[in-house]
């Protein structure tokens, strides 16, 4: 790891330990039980404990996690695309893309649910709706930022339409694209989550509703710690896909 990486992560991780020792302090010192706040030495003694169940119900969450946001991906980029080349689709389907963005998920998953079942199907439907919209979105701004000059002189050079969106707008809309990737990952773990919660027959959504009402509250924190971690480590896979991408990019 990279001094530089070392600097910009020691505070967050400073704060974090901090916290996490405060909380274990005072855990201990109220005496509170375990089935309203567990220590945080216990949710990692108990989540190792039970690692085989936790793990079993980690695989979906990452396959529905995997195959929803590959979905999200089709369609930003399709969208986007059909925008960038379509001035009258941009005005019909931008509306669109917000008015996605304001239906409650806490009431579209279980119809969702309702709708088609308990398999793959619902579950990936809700992780897209949830994600495409930051992908399409940076997309969109990505290509609408791009600079003029070299657009204007690729034409000047009898460049096609898509010959300066394949050499200079798409180029030039990939640093925005990641960081609306970065985005939009985050989202999909906590959709794919929210989606097995409210129906599903495993993932941690489900291990995470089977332990609440078991009051297994360590164990519900235990899933809440493996999330997290799958959705950092997601995350930082991004940027060494951008550094592999664009090399040329400032954030890569």
């Amino acid at each position: 790891m990279s001094k530089a990486v070392v600097v910009k992560l020691w505070p967050a991780t400073l704060l974090v330990a901090a916290g996490l020792v405060l909380w274990q302090v005072l855990v201990t010192v109220s005496g509170v039980r375990p089935q309203v706040l567990p220590s945080p030495l216990r949710v990692v003694e108990q989540g190792w404990a039970f690692r085989a169940q936790i793990w079993t119900n980690t695989m979906p969450t990452l396959q529905v996690t995997a195959v929803g946001f590959a979905v999200s991906l089709v369609l930003g980029w399709t969208l986007a695309i059909a925008v960038d080349f379509s001035p009258w689709l941009r005005r019909a389907l931008t509306p669109l893309f917000v008015a996605s963005q304001a239906l409650p998920i806490i009431v579209i998953a279980p119809l969702v649910i309702i709708w088609f079942g308990f398999g793959l199907l619902p579950k990936v439907l809700v992780i897209a709706l949830v994600t495409f919209f930051p992908v399409a979105v940076g997309l969109i701004e990505g290509f609408a930022a791009t600079d003029r000059q070299a657009i204007n002189l690729l034409r000047s050079m009898g460049a096609s339409r898509w010959k300066v969106f394949r050499y200079v707008r798409l180029p030039g809309a990939m640093p925005r694209f990641f960081t609306a990737l970065r985005t939009g990952i985050t989202y999909a773990v906590t959709g794919a989550i929210f989606a097995e919660y409210v129906g599903a027959t495993a993932g941690l959504g489900i291990f995470m509703n089977q332990q609440k009402s078991s009051f297994r509250t360590d164990l519900v924190l235990a899933a809440v710690l493996v999330t997290v971690v799958l959705t950092v480590v997601l995350f930082t896979l991004t940027y060494l896909v951008e550094r592999l991408t664009i090399p040329w990019s400032r954030h890569g």
